[in-house]
């Protein structure tokens, strides 16, 4: 199966208000490996970066006055991505800018005539309920490197999203981490319950404090599953 991650940058927040792209990154799967193949592409939007989204990416106005436009990097673009599976996390976001920049380009399709998309954020929130789900967010959940994301850049974000991506649906990643229950308290609820195992002592009732750090214990189990119901 071949899968393009992919990820954007723009002038601003809301293609709506006039936002464009002013960069695109794209890195390529196939059967879940990355396969060194990438397409990147810097564009002039022709019309000024806010000063917010500079602070976020760092990328001016000034160094994208010589970049191509969207319309001619689109056959390029299209080509790379072409019948494979979208990877993006915010699917929305990106995916209304990109449409927005084939109308710009009156562009007769849309990017689902090319491809399929999948949300990570949307995995993400079905997984981790509750709790904080963008890219740095997942990163430190997983344990994956993103030291060098200093600022925000597409084809940077695009790499480390491929590998989230494949933390998040390649089983349970970092079962053990959590903002609620740390490593030390489940490494020690396992301790207890294995020399329970072992002992010859009477079998004695759980203090309300032993049930209550059970439930507490259960209840980290069912979150971390993404399940929000009890299965008997």
């Amino acid at each position: 199966m071949r899968q393009i991650v992919l990820d954007t940058e723009t002038t601003g927040i809301g293609h709506a208000q006039g936002h464009r792209i002013i960069e695109i990154g794209c890195v390529e799967l196939i059967d879940r490996k990355l396969t060194g193949k990438h397409f990147q592409t810097y564009l002039n939007p022709q019309r000024e970066v806010e000063e917010g989204a500079f602070r976020v990416h760092g990328i001016s106005s000034e160094f994208l006055q010589d970049k191509p436009l969207f319309k001619d990097v689109l056959h390029d673009l299209l080509q790379f991505i072409e019948g494979s599976e979208l990877i993006i996390h915010n699917a929305p976001f990106d995916v209304g800018f990109l449409n927005a920049e084939l109308t710009h380009a009156k562009w007769p399709k849309s990017l689902r005539d090319y491809c399929r998309v999948f949300d990570t954020l949307v995995l993400a929130k079905e997984k981790h309920p509750g709790q904080r789900n963008n890219l740095d967010a997942l990163c430190k959940r997983y344990e994956i490197d993103n030291a060098n994301r200093q600022l925000h850049g597409a084809l940077l974000d695009a790499e480390i999203l491929a590998s989230v991506y494949l933390a998040m649906t390649g089983g349970q990643a970092s079962l053990f981490v959590d903002d609620n229950l740390s490593v030390k308290n489940a490494k020690k609820l396992e301790q207890q319950s294995s020399a329970c195992l072992q002992s010859n002592s009477p079998i004695l009732s759980a203090s309300l404090d032993e049930v209550a750090r059970h439930d507490e214990f259960i209840e980290f189990i069912v979150k971390k599953s993404g399940v929000n119901y009890w299965t008997f």
